[in-house]
């Protein structure tokens, strides 16, 4: 199965190179963080993990808690290198991987169904993103409301400064944990099916990919307030 992991063309032009940030150093993937299976369309870019981690929403935090693996989804938001989740401080997953157990995070993105000849290489066209490490608590309360800051923002953009700002009692019960991104793993496929040659040739059944996309539908209010700015800005922005 011959498939061609796509990546995005250079960039021609922009700002002058001299000017601009450097770009982000390449992952350096470690045993647990290198892909195996299907390891073409895996990517050492940083930047490629950015992008994923960018364009989703929910995560999958994985841990062990009691002696059995749970996995469970929530929200999280990235500055630079760093990972941030939160949740309850009563949240079993949460207290254990703040207790200095491994942990791994996953995000995927589903960008289609690969139909093929063959019912063996049928797929999916997707982009995913899967993080090692030991998350660390925020305890300093700067840091903390930063990483608040850093979630709301990813979820709601615009909601920081729109909403009300949590109170002490609300902070005391939200954990805040920072994972590094230093041990990550990308991997996305993309195109057309991968059939083999005599299905190409026989040619009985239709092959292509269905695409899927994510759009915002219409803000749905639940006061009488005027509609705010980065409310209808979102709604319009078109596909995730």
């Amino acid at each position: 199965m011959t498939e061609t992991c796509l990546t995005p063309p250079g960039d021609t032009g922009g700002p002058d190179p001299s000017t601009s940030p450097p770009s982000p150093s390449p992952l350096s993937p470690t045993p647990r963080s290198t892909v195996k299976r299907g390891a073409h369309r895996s990517s050492t870019d940083r930047a490629t993990l950015y992008a994923v981690l960018d364009a989703g929403l929910i995560c999958h935090l994985s841990t062990v808690v009691d002696g059995s693996p749970i996995v469970l989804p929530t929200g999280y938001g990235r500055d630079g290198d760093t990972l941030y989740l939160h949740g309850s401080t009563g949240a079993r997953s949460l207290r254990a991987a703040m207790s200095g157990v491994e942990v791994c995070v996953a995000v995927t993105l589903l960008d289609g169904v690969v139909y093929a000849r063959s019912v063996f290489h049928h797929s999916m066209n997707y982009r995913s993103a899967v993080i090692h490490g030991t998350a660390v608590q925020v305890t300093d309360p700067e840091t903390k409301l930063h990483g608040l800051r850093v979630l709301t923002e990813h979820m709601a953009p615009g909601s920081w400064d729109h909403a009300r700002p949590p109170t002490q009692k609300e902070l005391a019960a939200t954990a805040v944990l920072t994972l590094d991104l230093t041990e990550a793993a990308v991997k996305t496929r993309t195109g057309a099916p991968g059939d083999d040659e005599e299905d190409v040739t026989t040619n009985i059944a239709w092959a292509g990919v269905l695409p899927l996309r994510q759009i915002w539908g219409e803000p749905e209010p639940d006061s009488d307030l005027p509609q705010p700015a980065h409310i209808t800005a979102r709604a319009a922005s078109g596909p995730l």
